[in-house]
């Protein structure tokens, strides 16, 4: 592959019920192998649910759990002489949504409860809500990310 040239960045087209790009992203990562339906429906069924228990509109409730979860610095590893540091830097906006929605999956599959739409509904929940698994990640994130910024000017 040619090493001047990126490849361009291919759009995400908005979902058939809410017209969102979000939730299209978010059925992309919940899919697994190649069962598009089944992460629409367990999607749209959490959606509901969420409206049900916050009382909000699920949308706008979805795209508040998943802006409480993006996360604003990372460390990434810096090799520096024989030593390797943890170098805090910012997170771009793309992988910032790309994060949380691996985040909130990923707890909401480590829940307790029965279906994946009952768990996937009480992270939105907790998410919007400042708490829950997802959350704890982001400020695990950001505690290290501060408690290793004496190496910033390693920042490449």
């Amino acid at each position: 592959m040619s090493r001047r040239v990126k490849p361009p960045k291919r759009g995400v087209t908005p979902d058939y019920k809410f017209d969102d790009r979000l939730v299209t992203q978010f059925v992309s990562c919940l899919m697994k192998g190649g069962k598009r339906s089944t992460a629409e429906r367990i999607i749209y069924s959490a959606l509901d649910t969420l409206e049900k228990k916050s009382g909000q509109p699920a949308l706008e409730a979805f795209h508040s759990a998943v802006n409480n979860v993006k996360p604003v610095l990372e460390v990434k590893s810096r090799r520096v002489g024989g030593a390797t540091y943890q170098v805090p830097v910012e997170v771009r906006s793309d992988r910032r949504t790309a994060l949380a929605i691996r985040w909130l999956i990923s707890y909401s599959r480590g829940r307790g409860g029965k279906s994946m739409a009952e768990k996937l509904s009480a992270e939105f929940l907790a998410a919007s809500n400042n708490e829950g698994g997802a959350i704890k990640k982001k400020e695990d994130t950001h505690k290290m990310a501060e408690a290793n910024k004496a190496f910033a000017h390693f920042r490449w």
